[in-house]
């Protein structure tokens, strides 16, 4: 069983890694992800320099403040690992995934830009370096304090595992496990008070839009049939 699933495996890089439209697809995602980093950053800047007062929320209100730092931050960055996993376990997806999530994150940056309403009153302190997972275990810092402002709407971590069960969902474990993270994170986000409601009930249909949006935009990467143009 092992070794056929090597063999398929191989056969999916070659197809991919010899074809010019995969190269030019995945060159392509690169550059738009580097670009949605960027514009995210200043995204967040910007809107944690322009934040108003706070506003009432109908469940953040009655509810108490969780302390769920560590969970917050090392969970999207173990999300994210696994992510780049189910992506080199499937190659050729990795132009129309990479792709999405760019968009992904240039959407949000514009919403981000648009609505700067001020932190909930009362909630859980980041500390990224003192609960980084990663810190303790390689000693290197992978989640910036840049993307820690206040960057409210949407939730990105409701919304990625969303996009993510999507992108996949014609495999069922892969979709069952990105809707379960995708609700946990946003039971997370509204008990350490770190999202709106509507930050996290508005990721949902957002998210989706962008995975549709996606399919028009990049219907070639989104077939991911890279073996018709494979060199012989």
């Amino acid at each position: 069983m092992l070794p056929t699933f090597w063999r398929g495996l191989n056969d999916q890089y070659k197809a991919c890694f010899t074809s010019k439209r995969f190269w030019y697809s995945f060159i392509t995602a690169i550059f738009l992800l580097v670009a949605g980093f960027v514009i995210s950053s200043y995204a967040v800047q910007y809107a944690t320099e322009s934040a108003s007062s706070s506003v009432t929320d109908l469940i953040l209100s009655n509810i108490p403040v969780v302390d769920l730092d560590g969970t917050f931050v090392n969970g999207a960055i173990i999300m994210v690992f696994f992510i780049i996993l189910i992506c080199l376990w499937q190659p050729k997806r990795i132009p129309f995934t990479v792709k999405t999530i760019s968009t992904f994150m240039i959407v949000r940056s514009l919403f981000i830009i648009l609505t700067h309403i001020g932190a909930f009153p009362t909630h859980a302190a980041i500390h990224p370096s003192s609960q980084n997972l990663i810190v303790d275990v390689i000693g290197i810092n992978l989640y910036s304090s840049t993307f820690l402002g206040n960057d409210s709407f949407f939730s990105g971590h409701t919304g990625l595992p969303f996009l993510m069960a999507f992108i996949y969902y014609d495999r069922k474990w892969l979709r069952v496990i990105f809707i379960t993270l995708s609700i946990i994170f946003g039971v997370v986000v509204l008990l350490a008070k770190l999202h709106y409601t509507i930050d996290v009930m508005s990721a949902f249909f957002i998210s989706y839009g962008i995975y549709r949006m996606s399919r028009l935009l990049y219907s070639h990467d989104y077939q991911g049939d890279f073996k018709l143009e494979a060199k012989n």
